[in-house]
């Protein structure tokens, strides 16, 4: 089984290349974020997300786009344990009050499934950058 840290490499790479594809057919900002669309994405990029094969989306919204899939405010984390013990692997920078948190034995982790910011059209553009791996940068581990 793939780590999110894996996933999140091997995306970086895939994400960078249909973003160059994109621009090297001259496609606007404005339209490089339209080609993200879910719709699109599953018609024109089946290979792009494995939830593309069965039609699923990972959040569930009417106008899931999938620029950034992997969320910005995600943060990988190898600090010590909380007040109770517990490792922290993951947390959100911004605190979305869609996350959430699951506990797993002695590890604390991220848990995205409610949140939706990432996923609007209108966050994309305001930190748009074709380079998806300068937008993520600090999700990385430390």
């Amino acid at each position: 089984m793939m780590t999110y840290v894996q996933w999140f490499k091997s995306h970086s790479e895939k994400h960078q290349k249909l973003t160059q594809k994109l621009l090297d057919a001259q496609l606007s900002e404005k339209e490089i974020i339209n080609y993200f669309r879910f719709e699109n994405m599953v018609e024109k990029e089946p290979e792009f997300c494995e939830l593309y094969k069965t039609q699923s989306k990972c959040h569930d919204m009417a106008e899931l786009n999938c620029y950034l899939c992997a969320c910005p405010n995600f943060r990988f984390t190898m600090t010590p344990k909380n007040d109770q013990g517990k490792k922290i692997h993951s947390f959100c920078s911004i605190e979305s009050k869609d996350g959430a948190i699951f506990e797993h034995e002695n590890n604390v982790h991220q848990d995205c499934s409610g949140c939706l910011v990432p996923h609007h059209e209108s966050y994309i553009a305001k930190h748009f950058n074709t380079k998806w791996k300068e937008i993520m940068k600090e999700c990385e581990e430390s």
